[in-house]
């Protein structure tokens, strides 16, 4: 089957960084939806008119990935908003509740980067943000996608939800 939008696809593949070092990888196939919000664009279009076997080595720019680091996404909230046990690489949803610092973005995945008597520093950047990335994917299955991966625009157990909000692991799944 070629893949065309919406579909769903099975990949497993090797993210790096350009220095070759791993950030992740899928040994055992993963599915994700074509045509949604599952993939990055320029992974989707890779994918696309292609079908089970296709094996590419993607380099992905921060534009073209997670954006360019943004400065102005780092802040200090007052450590009293936050729970007695918080540490460096704990990560929350939005702003935290009671949170003193307004002007943030609210759907935000803030991500703890330090953590000091009076206050927390806040990163409000994807972890990949700023870092041109290198991505060796290989398609290991194509199949139609159903009515309810169609509705939702994404394949409820993809990791690649994954690719767009990176958990608080040093890998993406």
């Amino acid at each position: 089957m070629q893949i065309t939008p919406p579909c769903v696809v099975s990949l497993t593949w090797r993210l790096e960084d350009t220095q070759g070092q791993l950030i992740d990888e899928l040994t055992e196939p993963v599915e994700f939806f074509v045509g949604g919000d599952d993939l990055l664009s320029k992974v989707e279009e890779s994918l696309v008119g292609q079908e089970e076997g296709f094996a590419a080595t993607l380099h992905l720019e921060p534009e073209h990935a997670f954006g360019d680091y943004d400065a102005d996404l780092v802040f200090f909230e007052e450590r009293s908003v936050f729970p007695e046990h918080i540490e460096a690489g704990m990560q929350f949803d939005g702003l935290p509740e009671g949170a003193t610092t307004r002007d943030m973005p609210a759907e935000a995945i803030y991500t703890i980067t330090e953590v000091y008597d009076s206050h927390v520093v806040l990163d409000g950047n994807h972890p990949l943000a700023g870092m041109a990335l290198v991505l060796a994917l290989t398609v290991r299955d194509v199949r139609e996608a159903t009515a309810e991966e169609v509705e939702a625009g994404s394949v409820s157990t993809s990791a690649l939800s994954v690719l767009s909000a990176m958990p608080p692991s040093p890998h993406l799944h």
